[in-house]
């Protein structure tokens, strides 16, 4: 059982969500206990994915499981693509940061990223699929983009109006 306590993770539209993630200088017991606190955050939420600028801690780093007994967990330190494949697909995605909404988001089917792993060693990795989708997610994040920033100017809109009333009336009650 994991006892570490759980981070609070920004809404959308906060504007520290649209900031730049800086490059991770060590990876020290400070960032291993980062770490552990994200996964602890992301598995109470039901997610599959979070980046450090989420909660807060502007960074980057990745945390990712997207297995369906979530037990696969993955570390990206200092994550970038590489190469990401020239086919896509657009795909259904939603995000932690903007709950309750899903919408068509066109990814690369696959990608090669480069990042050091939770003991700082350097590795490459080869995905595609849901795994592909995620890294591409996530590294917008760390890019200071959500995932809504793909659709139109009136889809924004419409979606940082339900979150915006969806968090006053949360505020008042």
């Amino acid at each position: 059982m994991n006892t570490s306590p759980l981070l609070d993770i920004l809404c959308y539209p906060d504007p520290r969500l649209h900031t730049v993630a800086r490059p991770v200088a060590a990876v020290d017991d400070r960032i291993r206990g980062l770490i552990e606190r994200m996964f602890a955050t992301m598995y109470d939420a039901n997610g599959i994915g979070l980046a450090a600028t989420q909660v807060n801690v502007h960074e980057r780093l990745v945390v990712i499981d997207v297995s369906e007994e979530r037990n696969q967990p993955m570390v990206l330190i200092n994550p970038e693509i590489e190469w990401a494949s020239p086919e896509k697909r657009k795909g259904e995605e939603g995000c932690l940061s903007v709950p309750g909404i899903y919408d068509g988001v066109e990814r690369s089917l696959a990608v090669r990223v480069r990042a050091l792993d939770s003991a700082g060693q350097p590795r490459v990795l080869e995905a595609e699929g849901m795994l592909a989708v995620c890294i591409q997610h996530e590294m917008d994040h760390l890019m200071g983009k959500v995932f809504v920033e793909h659709l139109s100017l009136f889809k924004q809109g419409r979606i940082k109006s339900k979150l915006l009333k969806a968090q006053r009336e949360a505020t008042r009650s």
